[in-house]
């Protein structure tokens, strides 16, 4: 999402240059060369993050890190730094800051620690409200009485010490759950910090969670600091925990029980108080059984258990979600909410969504999108779920989706969808969606980030994550 983004450097050549590639992604960029005025800036402002220097006349990097810190404990702060003062930076990370950079820097690298920073501040900053619908919020919305069962667990042990797990299919809501804990717990006001275990490569994830020293393996030319050290003092959540690779499961289960870390490639054993969340899909109980989960770490990450239902079994909740997604996405698109004819309410309550609430959200936003503002009937729902209305095979619903997501790339490329609407799409089909986008750009990575609304590293990682990339001709 894009974000409004405070910048402070006194080297006004270099502050272009961050300003312009920023706000070519769809960032918002506020600059300034003092950070007396930018600390009254930032006092007046809703900034999402901070980007300043370390070194400048007058008040300094750090000192304006301790006190924005102290006023706005929830906004990340990405110090920029020169190698001579690599070691105060990793001071600065201890004080509150959210990451560094070492100057001079590659601007991927840049846009990846700001899209980081962005994405933290907006999920920590965004409240879950539990069972009631508001459409301004990230709502986790149901009145079935398992969905009850879960908000009441979630009072049960928010406030507790101990480490979460949430247990449930693709889909479902956990981080909505995870986000939920962590806001009515006693570490609100610190950092929520969230990592998709299965998002990230075998070989890199340790570097991801612990950070690692420079030169620790090839491509790491500076020292960094991972998710637990920017996670300290509050919530870490780690997502889809079952496909931690085996040697990480060790390591994790040895900073569970000495809250201690260790970069990669360093010997600096460094304190750190965080909470963990986990969740996952996957059975972990079975994976214990054919030795590819630790159960050692499994019952340190289960000292309280919450196990998220699948949307088929509390289907009397279909309608409330159906209104929040409407409600929701019409505030996005700027339209005004259609109704929705009973006969399709009860052919969506009759559905077996193997996707959960994820898919229903996917299918009413189509709707929404296709509907013009007209009522909501069957045959619409029927033609965006591309399945008969006496079967529903996962096959069938696959094929349908894919072929959406071809007319939707279609007219996103002829500029016949709002702003926003493809990418507010998030389908499942991920990898579909990639390959489509590719074939109809032949390759064109600017129009890919263009269509689907997201960065071009974005682009590059998913083109990276599914062997997408085009071949060269010649």
């Amino acid at each position: 999402m894009p974000a409004n983004i405070l910048l402070i450097d006194d080297d006004a050549s270099l502050a272009e240059a961050v300003k312009a590639v920023l706000e070519s992604r769809g960032h918002t960029v506020t600059y300034f060369d003092d950070g007396e005025i930018a600390l009254a800036a930032a006092e007046k402002g809703d900034f999402h993050l901070v980007l300043t220097d370390y070194r400048m006349p007058g008040m300094g990097g750090m000192e304006l890190l301790e006190k924005l810190h102290e006023s706005h404990p929830l906004l990340p702060i990405i110090m920029m730094t020169a190698f001579s003062t690599t070691d105060r930076a990793i001071e600065a990370t201890k004080k509150g800051a959210f990451d560094y950079l070492i100057k001079p820097f590659e601007m991927p690298d840049l846009l990846d620690l700001v899209e980081r920073a962005a994405d933290s501040s907006q999920i920590t900053a965004k409240p879950v409200t539990i069972g009631r619908e508001d459409p301004e919020k990230d709502s986790i919305v149901g009145t079935s009485r398992c969905m009850q069962n879960v908000f009441k667990e979630i009072g049960k042990i928010a406030d507790k010490p101990i480490s979460v797990l949430i247990k449930g299919e693709t889909g479902s809501g956990k981080e909505l759950i995870a986000r939920a804990i962590y806001q009515h717990s006693n570490r609100a006001k610190e950092p929520f910090v969230a990592v998709n275990c299965a998002a990230i490569p075998d070989n890199l994830i340790e570097s991801e969670l612990f950070g690692h020293e420079r030169g620790a393996f090839t491509g790491a030319i500076s020292k960094r600091i991972g998710r637990f050290e920017q996670a300290n003092g509050g919530t870490l959540f780690l997502d889809e925990i079952g496909d931690l690779p085996w040697q990480t499961q060790v390591k994790l289960l040895r900073v569970l029980q000495e809250k201690v870390i260790s970069r990669v490639g360093g010997k600096e054993e460094i304190t750190i108080d965080v909470r963990i969340i986990s969740a996952t899909h996957r059975d972990l109980e079975q994976m214990i059984k054919d030795e590819s989960f630790r159960q050692d770490l499994f019952f340190r990450l289960n000292a309280s258990v919450i196990e998220l239902p699948p949307l088929r079994e509390r289907r009397e909740d279909i309608p409330s979600l159906v209104s929040y997604f409407l409600t929701k996405y019409s505030l996005e698109f700027q339209t005004q909410p259609p109704s929705v004819h009973k006969d399709a309410l009860t052919y969506l309550s009759g559905q077996a969504w193997p996707g959960n609430v994820r898919q229903l959200e996917n299918i009413v936003r189509r709707a929404l999108i296709d509907s013009r503002g007209f009522t909501i009937n069957k045959s619409m729902i029927e033609t965006s779920l591309k399945v008969s209305p006496t079967a529903s095979s996962d096959a069938a619903e696959d094929r349908g989706f894919a072929a959406h997501v071809q007319n939707r790339l279609v007219a996103a490329r002829e500029g016949d969808l709002p702003d926003g609407a493809l990418a507010a799409l998030n389908i499942d089909l991920e990898e579909e969606l990639y390959r489509q986008a590719v074939a109809l750009s032949h390759g064109n990575q600017s129009n890919i980030s263009k269509w689907l609304g997201v960065s071009r590293m974005t682009v590059r990682d998913k083109l990276d994550k599914y062997n997408l990339f085009p071949k060269r001709k010649g």
